[in-house]
């Protein structure tokens, strides 16, 4: 009895030892860097930074909360269903692990054990884009607790056909913005729709959705990185066409005005693949328990299918509902009847959405037939419905009505498809013909300089950098950055240089084990 009692004992002070070790600096700051503070920062959406121990120590209590409930991060894919690129969830054991912190008291530990916040991306998350479009001017979103939607058309002004790689939304105002969805408008009917009206910008007209709802180009949804096509594929974007952005406008009590612009990446070499796309819809033979139509004080589940007329790899999807919507579940059934799951969210959340793109072409025959199947609630049960007491729903673009909306998007398939792995930073730094945004050290400008020059790089994934300026003869003068961890995207540093002598400098930037380097003229 003594031994057992010993052990016990033994067993408990080891358990309590584990449990007071458990601290910021060692366990709970590389969770936050990673998974949280990307969004949680100065100038994005998050409502408060999580940058340090006192910012993350004066929210615990939340973090905690929020994270045992999965609300945060917000990833709602199922990742035991289906697998993602650039997935962004909690393990178990790390949403442990902040629950332990937080009832322990929130130690600091040692604060020369925290890891060093990552240096996050100062305009692109790509690199310099090679076209940028802008809203011709601001515009007013009315504070009056109301969401909107508006379309907004900006021109390309392409004199030739390009081949689109990435294009990525940069919202003005990331407070309002809650998503975009873009098309690519060849028929000039957008931008009569928008002459219509005096103000800039115009309301959704009748069926407007339906004029362009294949053939989507990517859009913007929060906390989401902009996706780089790979493997010679893209989009086509033709000469004089304009872009067509619905913005969704959050609900806010001040007026707030945005000027949201679009960065587009055209492809060096010509694409050899483009991609198809299809949006299934709650119309036509689409669903087999139709019509679309939700009565109040209801629950109902849709069944929607869709069959593939050609052998295809498909890269990626896009479930959309709103605030009704429960959960999706879609998989698609081979001509051999065997299954293959494309992506399960049990809890839907109208505030996250996006698209999914998966980390390996799911290649289906001919004959496929995709199921889609997703559930709505339209009873005074469900917290976030827009009536009270709840009313019939159907098919509306407003977040008081409803969506069966499910973009698939894929490529015709060729054989070799089996063996293409997309990596899940969107970038293969290994294999540079693969991609073509890469990691780039840009020319220095002013150039020549009178001893103030700004330094620009980008970076194709996350990764540590150096970078030193050196005299004429190889020699470093100064080491502004030395071994620190950078994220993929576009960056800026600005360096003062003006007690230098007149004469030639080099800058040196070391990254995935490669040197790049610019020339420099300082001349007073």
């Amino acid at each position: 009895m003594k031994s057992i009692s010993l052990l016990f004992f033994c067993l408990l002070g080891y358990f309590s030892a584990y449990c007071q070790t458990t601290n910021y600096a060692e366990h709970i700051a590389p969770i936050i860097y990673k998974h949280c503070t990307s969004c949680h920062r100065t100038g994005e959406i998050g409502p408060f930074p999580l940058t340090n121990y006192q910012e993350v120590v004066a929210n615990a209590e939340m973090i905690a909360q929020v994270t045992a409930s999965k609300q945060m991060p917000p990833w709602k894919a199922d990742p035991g269903y289906r697998r993602f690129q650039n997935e962004n969830y909690l393990s178990a054991e790390e949403i442990r692990l902040i629950s332990e912190w937080y009832k322990s008291g929130s130690p600091q530990g040692d604060p020369t054990k925290e890891p060093e916040l990552p240096v996050f991306s100062q305009g692109s998350q790509l690199g310099v884009p090679d076209k940028v479009l802008s809203f011709k001017q601001a515009y007013l979103h009315k504070g009056n607790n109301v969401d909107e939607y508006r379309y907004f058309v900006l021109p390309t002004g392409l004199a030739e056909d390009k081949d689109l790689i990435a294009l990525e939304v940069r919202p003005g105002n990331v407070a309002i913005v809650h998503h975009t969805l873009v098309w690519a408008d060849t028929t000039g009917q957008a931008a009569k729709d928008d002459a219509k009206t005096p103000e800039y910008g115009y309301e959704s007209p009748a069926n407007s959705v339906f004029s362009s709802i294949d053939g989507q180009l990517p859009g913007y949804v929060p906390g989401q990185r902009p996706h780089l096509f790979a493997y010679e594929m893209g989009q086509r974007l033709k000469k004089g066409s304009d872009l067509k952005l619905q913005m969704h406008y959050a609900p806010t009590a001040s007026d707030e005005w945005d000027s949201t612009a679009v960065n587009l990446y055209f492809a060096k070499k010509p694409v050899k693949r483009y991609l198809k796309s299809k949006v299934m819809l709650p119309f036509g033979t689409v669903l087999t328990n139709g019509p679309f139509v939700i009565p109040a004080n209801t629950t109902r589940e849709f069944h929607g299918v869709y069959t593939f007329t050609e052998n295809v790899s498909m890269l990626g999807i896009s479930p959309h509902m709103h605030k009704l919507g429960k959960h999706w579940k879609v998989y698609a059934v081979k001509p051999n009847k065997d299954t293959v799951n494309l992506i399960s969210i049990k809890d839907w959340d109208f505030n996250w959405q996006g698209t999914y793109h998966f980390t390996s072409p799911i290649i289906l025959p001919k004959g496929t037939i995709v199921h889609a199947y997703a559930k709505y609630d339209n009873t005074t049960s469900n917290i976030f419905n827009p009536f009270s007491p709840p009313q019939m729903v159907t098919w509306g673009e407003g977040t008081s009505a409803e969506m069966y909306y499910l973009p698939l998007t894929w490529v015709s398939y060729q054989p070799g498809d089996e063996n293409i792995v997309f990596d899940s930073g969107s970038t293969a730094v290994s294999d540079p013909e693969k991609w073509i945004i890469g990691t780039t050290l840009y020319p220095l400008s002013p150039n020549p300089s009178n001893g103030n020059a700004r330094i620009s790089f980008s970076l194709a994934t996350d990764t540590r950098i150096s970078l030193a300026i050196c005299n004429s003869v190889g020699e470093p003068i100064r080491i502004p950055i030395k071994n620190r961890l950078y994220e993929q995207g576009l960056h800026y540093l600005d360096c003062d240089l003006s007690n230098e002598p007149n004469g030639h400098y080099f800058v040196t930037l070391q990254a995935h084990g490669r040197t790049f380097t610019e020339k420099l003229l300082i001349q007073k």
